[in-house]
């Protein structure tokens, strides 16, 4: 792509400039549409009208939402914290205290929070490699994800999963995959845990595995909704397109970029995923449908990403400045959300300019106590791979597990 002609080249950015725009516009009318119906200081009703397209369904979600103060400020609290965090990342990698591979999630926030939302801890949850934001919805907590980023025993898995590969039992969170897809597959067998092990009767659990758009056309994911239709598991197939297949446009490497269309006879839904209102309203619908039967559903979420694919790419040999800087100013959620919250006499610019200053002093609170920890031991080297006691905590080391030998070490 580097090598095409410049003036060709200046032709597709404005082309990709042009359909950006009109998807911003119909984004920004979609969030405008957003407003509060009516209300008080503590709830308020608000508008979804436009932020849902759906397939195969007779039924769809709600157009109007309530939520109260303590619940879209949660949820800001948290977004905003997601964001802090990746820029924290961002900077401790430039700095070389993070190595190896990072993918960062900041612009996509608002769909990790409005899932988490909808969903509880009895549902189980699988994501890509870009998981660090996940990981802090389910359970965590910053300085355990960076310590878990820096390569800490006291990081989200002890040091030993690295960026891509976070997992926590008490909260149903299942990773972090570190191969492109590879979640999908488990996701489906996780649904039909779920189904296996609920009474006939009762609504089920539901099980989500979220991939990007890059990932939407591999032969395991259809492999795998076959299954899922076949058995009516409680199964989610959630896209976060957020534009881009690491470096390719949607445009250029799918054929068939109406993502929630792609089960075929599998129902989908398409949701405005900058809008924390609409992805809980939109999930509550979708885990509904799920948990009492019906079967699999594919739920594509229009996002976006402001970093590159990951922190090796720059992000502006395929796009340019001007894209990221128009989505920012017309779609970016927590702008959003601010708004809806302000407009609905919630709060006011002053009281979140204080949540805000507070929530960076938190976040560089949690750098300093991550910072605290260190390598795990050489012993723990081996622990947590073999269990004695068929998957409980107690682990067994096997004799035959090799160590390292730092009389031949190539370091000595």
């Amino acid at each position: 792509y580097l090598l095409i002609h410049p003036n060709l080249k200046m032709m597709m950015f404005a082309l990709r400039r042009t359909v950006l725009a009109k998807s911003a516009s119909s984004s920004t009318q979609k969030l405008t549409a957003a407003r509060c119906m009516s209300g008080n200081a503590t709830e308020a009703s608000f508008d979804l009208t436009g932020s849902f397209d759906t397939y195969k369904l007779d039924v769809a979600p709600e157009n109007t939402v309530t939520a109260t103060r303590d619940e879209l400020m949660d949820y800001f609290k948290l977004m905003y914290t997601m964001r802090r965090m990746e820029i924290t990342c961002d900077n401790e990698y430039k700095a070389r205290n993070i190595r190896g591979f990072c993918h960062l999630y900041d612009g996509q926030e608002a769909v990790a929070t409005g899932i988490n939302a909808a969903l509880s801890v009895d549902d189980s949850w699988i994501t890509s490699y870009r998981c660090h934001c996940v990981a802090l919805a389910r359970g965590g907590t910053v300085s355990s994800v960076l310590g878990e980023l820096f390569g800490f025993k006291d990081g989200y898995t002890k040091g030993k999963g690295g960026s891509m590969h976070f997992y926590n039992k008490d909260y149903n969170f299942y990773g972090g995959q570190g191969i492109v897809g590879a979640q999908v597959p488990v996701g489906t067998g996780l649904a039909f845990a779920n189904k296996y092990n609920t009474p006939p009767g009762e609504d089920m659990p539901v099980a989500i595995a979220c991939y990007g758009d890059g990932a939407a056309n591999q032969g395991q994911i259809w492999e795998s909704a076959n299954m899922a239709m076949l058995w009516k598991l409680p199964m989610i197939y959630c896209i976060e397109n957020n534009q881009y297949g690491m470096g390719t446009s949607i445009e250029r490497h799918s054929s068939h970029s109406e993502y929630y269309k792609m089960g075929n006879h599998i129902p989908g839904i398409k949701m405005d995923g900058m809008n924390i209102l609409a992805v809980k309203e939109g999930m509550r619908f979708v885990k509904d449908w799920c948990a009492k039967g019906n079967g699999p559903m594919y739920v594509e979420m229009s996002t976006y990403r402001y970093h590159g694919h990951s922190m090796s790419d720059p992000g502006t040999t395929y796009r340019n400045r001007d894209e990221i800087k128009q989505t920012r100013s017309t779609r970016d959620p927590l702008e959003f959300l601010k708004k809806t919250m302000i407009d609905a006499g919630f709060t006011d610019k002053d009281e979140m300019k204080k949540v805000e200053k507070d929530i960076r002093k938190e976040v560089q609170a949690e750098v300093v106590k991550a910072k605290e920890s260190s390598p795990p031991d050489l012993e723990d080297l081996s622990t947590f791979i073999f269990s004695k006691d068929g998957g409980k905590e107690s682990d067994e080391i096997q004799p035959f597990i090799r160590m390292p030998d730092y009389a031949k070490s190539i370091v000595n």
